[in-house]
């Protein structure tokens, strides 16, 4: 989780672009979200059910999310979509230290849950997985096949997004794909081995404190640049 969230913030920081930064985000992102969807269904983290679900409106979010960008600045964007990332932490910190068991299922919105991961992940350059499964276990799915499955999903988010920013702005800054590549190939299999072994709870409590610190340092950032 927050792979592209990360990237793309630390990207920035150092100057480049929003589109590009995500561009080459995503570019790096087909071989590490391939490599991570692989390891995820090595290990049976894997929901196939919902999956399916969550795949093609992904997609079309994603490919819409990607268009928007070259076209308008995203920055404007990231600290609202972060402002809902954080209450996302919180929720799933909150779930984990009640220890709830009851599982309740987000049914039919996941059809908008997949479309506003893929819009928000394009124009933040990350954000898939922070909104999708902080979203899914808030909501009492198991964090191990959340995690897993929208992770593989991922990958083919990744690809329809990588496709539009290649049709638009085309391919730029290989050096920082590369770097990009190679990091988050080596740490993918080591992420999905964690995440069958440890507890339900650790997990959720790993993943809402991630989720939260970042949420909270792009909420700064963000609104200190529109100010």
């Amino acid at each position: 989780m927050a792979y592209g969230v990360t990237s793309t913030t630390f990207l920035l920081s150092l100057g480049v672009p929003p589109a590009a930064a995500s561009a080459s985000v995503h570019t790096a992102e087909i071989f590490t979200s391939g490599a991570s969807g692989l390891s995820h269904l090595r290990f049976r983290n894997v929901d196939g059910e919902l999956f399916k679900k969550l795949l093609v409106p992904g997609i079309m979010g994603g490919v819409l999310g990607a268009y928007i960008l070259v076209r308008a600045p995203g920055e404007m964007m990231k600290p609202f979509v972060a402002i809902y990332l954080l209450i996302m932490g919180l929720l799933i910190l909150r779930r984990a230290l009640r220890s709830e068991k009851k599982e309740t299922k987000v049914g039919g919105k996941l059809v908008f849950l997949g479309l506003a991961g893929g819009f928000f992940d394009a124009v933040g350059g990350g954000g898939w997985g922070p909104i999708v499964t902080s979203t899914l276990v808030a909501s009492g799915h198991n964090p191990r096949f959340a995690v897993g499955t929208v992770n593989l999903a991922e990958f083919f988010v990744t690809v329809s997004e990588c496709a539009t920013f290649l049709l638009t702005i085309g391919a730029a800054h290989l050096e920082i794909i590369a770097g990009l590549i190679i990091g988050g190939v080596l740490a993918a299999p080591l992420a999905a081995y964690a995440c069958r072994k440890l507890p339900s709870r650790t997990l959720m409590i790993i993943v809402a404190s991630l989720i939260i610190a970042l949420s909270i340092r792009t909420i700064y950032s963000g609104f200190s640049e529109i100010r």
